[in-house]
């Protein structure tokens, strides 16, 4: 099941220009929407740790800033961005410290701004503080793709009534939104084990479209699945595709989920009708 090399083109030398799209940089991806994701809304990339959420935020960043000089804002919570980048020079050969030399690309580690990360105690972080920390980095790199990695620690809070999540989730959301002209992409942490779509359980429902990572088992393969759960404003069906993360390319899509089985169908078919050797006497 060659993939990697019956897929082996150049699928990013060839993007059409649609003046209402942000183009993923996920080939496939965008032919399926239309073009991209509608600009000015905000897009949800959930799923368990080690799926691929980091690596699509920051490739949707990057074909922003290279292909369509569209600077952008990468804000990460967890982890130290130099750690980020780091990363994906390794594990990807992405230099990405070419693009924030350019001003293409701008790194905003917002752990500095939440005293848990010092102390071992919870707070409450003001969402309209939040958005316009983020407003003042949009205006001064003029900023059009923004990604927050993840959305989770932004709702650090001794609460736990969901409604109180919900609400504060809410108004950050609608902060966002005055950004009309700013398509965003937030990440949502799944716990391990956990048939969720994100991690509070509301996220999926402010956002206009939701994509989860995931990992499959069929008949002995182990694979990774990109579900297309819900995309407003486009005429696209959920649908379950089959992806992989290669050096260059970042995520790359191989086929539906229903094609993969059935060619993985096919393969062991051919094992049963292969001549099986005569039993030693």
């Amino acid at each position: 099941m060659a993939y990697q090399e019956q897929y082996a083109y150049e699928y990013q030398d060839y993007y059409p220009v649609y003046d209402n799209r942000a183009p993923t940089g996920i080939w496939y991806i965008d032919q399926l929407l239309q073009g991209g994701f509608r600009k000015g809304e905000i897009y949800l990339v959930a799923g368990e740790a080690g799926q691929g959420k980091t690596i699509f935020s920051l490739q949707f960043l990057k074909t922003g800033a290279e292909l369509y000089d569209e600077p952008g804002l990468y804000i990460t919570i967890d982890e130290p961005s130099e750690d980020v980048k780091r990363g994906v020079r390794e594990s990807l050969g992405w230099d990405l410290d070419a693009l924030e030399s350019q001003n293409k690309l701008v790194f905003l580690d917002l752990r500095t701004h939440f005293r848990t990360y010092a102390k071992e105690e919870k707070v409450t972080a003001d969402p309209r503080e939040i958005a316009k920390i983020i407003m003042e980095y949009v205006k001064k790199f003029g900023i059009k793709r923004l990604v927050i990695d993840p959305i989770a620690p932004l709702i650090i809070t001794s609460h736990t009534d969901v409604l109180w999540v919900r609400e504060y989730m809410r108004e950050l959301v609608f902060q966002l939104r005055k950004m009309k002209d700013i398509t965003t992409l937030m990440t949502s942490e799944i716990p391990t084990g956990e048939n969720k779509i994100s991690r509070f359980g509301v996220e999926e429902y402010l956002a206009s479209g939701v994509i989860k990572l995931e990992l499959m088992e069929y008949r002995g393969f182990v694979f990774r699945v990109m579900f297309i759960r819900k995309m407003r404003w486009t005429a696209v069906r959920p649908q379950k595709l089959v992806f992989e993360i290669y050096p260059h390319y970042g995520i790359y899509i191989l086929d539906r989920l229903e094609n993969f089985m059935k060619q993985i169908d096919a393969w062991y078919a051919s094992l049963s009708q292969q001549p099986q050797a005569p039993p030693a006497t």
